[in-house]
């Protein structure tokens, strides 16, 4: 069994070409969100193949994450769809309100675009929480997608967001500041 150890940070041109025929090959592995928190495991590609990870404790896999072993062999790591319980709301402050509950409980939370002036919240399947939320008139339905919460506003665990397909952070930013400059804080 092949022992991956090493995050890839920066890919040639020619490691680009080839994570692309191992993919066609079946050379890779999509995990859930759980598994690429662990830094530690046995997962098998796509084609059947037994492999190790083994990280240094440096954050998450990333779906697009490249991992490679000592003797220079590389795998990509996917996000693997999973079951979620996606929130959705008439209007931008009433999601907010959501967000601002599932944050004060530490829940692990993806915030996602879905067009103009449309967005939606993401987390892993919570009965109770869903409850909650639908007791504060938001929308909750259970999906499946590939799960990437946001990693918190302290650190980013040395990744880099090149590959993030979401939203940049100058959108985000830009989008939630026009919408609080509509809003009316005090009465």
């Amino acid at each position: 069994m092949k022992i991956y150890n090493q995050r890839v940070q920066q890919l040639t041109h020619q490691q680009q070409a080839d994570l692309v025929n191992q993919q066609a090959n079946g050379q890779f592995l999509q995990l859930d969100f759980d598994t690429r928190q662990r830094s530690r495991f046995r997962a098998t590609l796509q084609n059947g193949e037994v492999v190790g990870i083994d990280l240094p404790r440096t954050g998450t896999l990333k779906d697009g994450d490249v991992v490679q072993n000592a003797s220079g062999d590389m795998i990509q790591i996917f996000a693997k769809p999973q079951t979620l319980t996606k929130v959705s709301a008439d209007n931008a402050f009433e999601l907010m309100r959501g967000a601002y509950h599932l944050g004060n409980r530490h829940v692990p939370l993806m915030l996602v675009e879905q067009g103009q002036a449309q967005h939606a919240l993401y987390f892993e399947p919570d009965y109770v929480l869903a409850d909650m939320l639908v007791k504060l008139g938001l929308t909750v339905s259970e999906v499946e997608h590939a799960f990437e919460p946001e990693t918190g506003a302290y650190g980013h665990g040395g990744h880099s967001h090149g590959h993030d397909n979401r939203l940049s952070h100058a959108d985000t930013q830009s989008t939630i500041v026009g919408d609080l400059t509509k809003a009316t804080f005090f009465s």
